[in-house]
């Protein structure tokens, strides 16, 4: 394959296209989250996560868990728990049966914040998409989305 080969032009392109929608919603959902909760989106998604992990048994995860679910750096996760355990919407604590693990779960205020901003972050991706179905090249994005979440 060359870089002047059909195949991997349009993957680029639709790369591109993913690319682009992806910071659309990314820079909707965080403008609301931000105005409406004072939370960063990578926040919310934190809480988010956590939130799914909350009830029952292993209602935690650890702060490698945490990274890969939100997509970060280990150093960086650790800032983000920090900044959000500094407000009182996390809990960090160690492992009872294993102390080098170092466990992260949402406090009730985290809980509470997160109802009230899935909303706001529900209807910020819902425009972001109305709005993206207007330019040809992302519609078959903004249909996959769609079908996904059905």
């Amino acid at each position: 394959m060359s870089a002047h080969d059909p195949a991997m032009t349009a993957l680029a392109q639709n790369w591109l296209a993913l690319s682009v929608l992806h910071g659309r919603i990314e820079s909707r959902i965080e403008r609301a989250l931000q105005i409406n909760h004072n939370l960063s989106a990578r926040e919310y998604w934190l809480l988010d996560v956590l939130g799914r992990q909350h009830d029952g048994v292993g209602g935690h995860l650890q702060m490698k868990q945490v990274a890969d679910a939100v997509v970060l750096s280990q150093s960086a996760t650790t800032r983000l728990v920090t900044r959000l355990e500094d407000r009182g919407l996390l809990t960090r604590y160690l492992c009872p049966t294993d102390r080098r693990g170092i466990y992260t779960d949402v406090s009730e205020e985290g809980l509470a914040l997160l109802e009230a901003a899935r909303p706001t972050n529900d209807a910020a991706l819902r425009e972001a998409l109305d709005d993206a179905s207007d330019e040809p090249d992302l519609v078959p994005l903004v249909d996959a989305v769609r079908r996904a979440a059905s």
